[in-house]
């Protein structure tokens, strides 16, 4: 069973940075969709980005382009989200996902949350003005 834990949420001030972790365990050797997903109160989940572990396809929300970087450390199964120059608007609870089902040429469109199979528990992401 595909295990996901997210690391690295806080407090920032408007304009900081903040770098999440997420450790995958149990993958196979199948490729994965992998990717940050986020929501805040009342809204829905939104795609922030994704990546696929086979290499090449990235994903950003218009919303997070030029600010955030998605990367992955293979061998170690880790997805890490780097964000800088955070926004208020970026306040929200941030999940990792993966899915072994999701193509590499979808992957890169940004899937939907609904099509992620696993998920972690989530990491808070608070930026105040």
């Amino acid at each position: 069973q595909v295990q996901l834990v997210e690391s690295g949420g806080g407090s920032v001030q408007d304009g900081g940075s903040l770098r999440l972790s997420c450790v995958a365990s149990a993958f196979t050797d199948r490729g994965y969709c992998m990717g940050w997903f986020r929501q805040a109160p009342g809204k829905e989940r939104e795609q922030v980005a994704t990546i696929h572990t086979s290499g090449g396809a990235i994903y950003y929300a218009d919303s997070v382009k030029g600010r955030f970087t998605v990367s992955r450390d293979g061998p170690k199964s880790t997805l890490y989200l780097q964000m800088n120059s955070l926004k208020p608007e970026d306040t929200a609870m941030y999940y990792c996902a993966a899915d072994r089902n999701i193509r590499l040429d979808s992957c890169e469109k940004g899937p939907p949350h609904p099509l992620f199979d696993y998920w972690g528990q989530g990491t808070q992401v608070t930026v105040s003005s």
